[in-house]
């Protein structure tokens, strides 16, 4: 997906609220549950920059200038998107060369801000200024803060957790995940994603060189976890109210078997070719590419077993680094930004909305989008973070975030996201791709006005082969695809829905999730 923006402000007094039901596999089935989450606000990005030229340079923060675009009129919608993938783009350039210029950067102090980020800024001054003219143009007012968000400075190895978390997994000034269960796992020192790493990592299988990883841009070893050994901590789910909605809609759409693949995000980036400079793997709508659009989506073929869900799902591919390369090691997305590795298929892929502790809910209009998690929260911090990694048996107990899993022998890995649950009842997007839904409070209440709708919860579950951990390295990683400065931190995955399921289908799934319904 493309790069993610951030929630709307609330009082720092309900920061990191966020909580969760257990899941668990029982009976031959998946007992689903609600999950819970509100984030609160925060710039973040400036906390990990690097303090001392002399510091090794992991990889380059910038302001995350979509965010700050919480209002911008339909007519200048387009020409805005296309410059904030420009600013991506830009920033994928800049780490292209910081990763290539190693031994320049260690001859010359100032080569990084002389040659990469200092040029840089002036690119993304441009930029800004061009987004300024496409909103003014249409009569829309710009945020001159924004204009200020042209300058990135860099991180170095110590500090490019998520959301600046050091010594010992504490976190910094970020406040609240936006994650089912409300938690991450109490890791040691040399659990902290990055901590201690000194830009350590594997290369090819085995060799350890850069950031980590087979290209250089990680995952390191830190990353990593042996489940068997995290303490519990996935809560307890909120407690039903006499309104609550019990039931549950199923769509079974398959797992990518035909591989249906872009690194487009036509969400984000629509009409940009590789906005989102990373792989996807889709179930669901097969029109599926940048330049496509409410139309063809309606049009469009579906791998559904309901015909009438042409809904696009869409995930970032996962990745097993062995030394081997995929289709996409020459492309743009793959190999060329960083995402190397034989893409692993997801055994199962399973799409459940449920209801609300609460209330019923109201049917979902269609082409409504709604992004889940944060691509970038390596510069950005936790506050959007959703992601959730486990495996299976220990789901009901155990829920990461910020590592991966190392699951025991006969355990398979699994990612589970559970999506905005409150919709402001008028829009099907917003500008930022944020601000027209909500996760419900602890309570599982919307507030502010919204409205609860059936919330889309997913499951993947992935035969992954054992990474090995000895002596602070890691040999045969596996990590999600991302965009290549975020260095593949657990913390980034993400994923992707927009509803295009008819009136009657939208009004199906309402019926079954208020009257406790298990339909399909």
């Amino acid at each position: 997906m493309g790069r993610n923006t951030r929630k709307r402000r609330t009082p720092l007094a309900t920061k990191a609220i966020a909580a969760s039901a257990a899941l668990a596999l029982g009976g031959g089935g998946l007992i689903w549950a609600n999950f819970y989450a509100s984030a609160h606000e925060s710039n973040s990005s400036g906390q990990n920059w690097t303090k001392a030229a002399a510091a090794q340079v992991a990889t380059i923060s910038c302001p995350d200038v979509g965010q700050k675009l919480t209002s911008v009129p339909n007519a200048a919608r387009a020409g805005v998107d296309r410059e904030l993938a420009n600013l991506d783009k830009q920033i994928t350039e800049a780490y292209a060369r910081l990763a290539s210029t190693r031994q320049a950067q260690t001859n010359d102090a100032s080569f990084v801000q002389n040659a990469i980020v200092g040029p840089l800024k002036e690119k993304r001054n441009a930029t800004i200024d061009r987004i300024r003219i496409n909103i003014t143009r249409v009569g829309g007012r710009f945020d001159n803060s924004v204009s200020q968000l042209a300058a990135c400075t860099t991180q170095n190895a110590n500090n490019t957790t998520a959301g600046g978390q050091n010594n010992g997994g504490q976190q910094n000034n970020n406040g609240g995940q936006q994650q089912g269960n409300g938690n991450t796992a109490t890791a040691a020192p040399s659990q902290s994603a990055g901590a201690g790493q000194n830009n350590g990592g594997q290369n090819n299988g085995g060799q350890q060189a850069g950031n980590g990883g087979q290209a250089g841009n990680g995952p390191v070893a830190a990353d990593f976890v042996d489940i068997t050994k995290v303490q519990a901590n996935v809560k307890a789910k909120p407690g039903k109210t006499g309104n609550a909605s019990t039931g549950t809609f199923t769509t079974r759409c398959g797992v990518n078997a035909n591989g249906s693949h872009n690194t487009d995000n036509v969400i984000v980036a629509p009409g940009v070719k590789n906005g989102a400079h990373h792989l996807h793997d889709y179930v669901g709508n097969q029109t599926n590419d940048a330049f496509a659009n409410n139309n063809t989506f309606a049009a469009g073929e579906t791998t559904c077993q309901n015909q009438q869900d042409k809904s696009l799902y869409y995930w970032p591919v996962l990745r097993v680094q062995n030394g081997t390369q995929d289709f996409d090691q020459n492309n743009d997305g793959g190999g060329k930004e960083g995402n190397v590795g034989k893409i692993l298929l997801a055994k199962q892929a399973q799409i459940k909305f449920v209801g609300s502790p609460t209330s019923k809910v109201v049917a979902m209009p269609q082409f409504l989008r709604i992004i889940t998690g944060d691509a970038k929260t390596t510069t950005n911090g936790l506050a959007n973070a959703n992601a959730h990694w486990s495996c299976t048996g220990f789901e009901n107990k155990v829920q990461l975030t910020e590592q991966y899993p190392i699951c025991p022998k006969g355990s398979s890995v699994v990612r589970t996201f559970a999506f905005q649950s409150c919709w402001d009842g008028q829009n099907i997007d917003s500008a930022n791709h944020r601000t027209h839904v909500a996760f419900a409070d602890a309570n599982g209440n919307c507030a502010n006005g919204f409205k609860a709708i059936p919330q889309l919860t997913m499951r993947l579950v992935y035969d992954v082969p054992t990474p090995v951990l000895a002596n602070g390295q890691i040999k045969n990683p596996y990590a999600v695809d991302g965009f290549p400065e975020q260095l593949h931190k657990p913390s980034t995955d993400h994923d992707d829905f927009i509803n295009v399921m008819n009136a009657n289908l939208n009004n199906k799934v309402a019926s079954c999730v208020n009257n406790g319904q298990r339909c399909q």
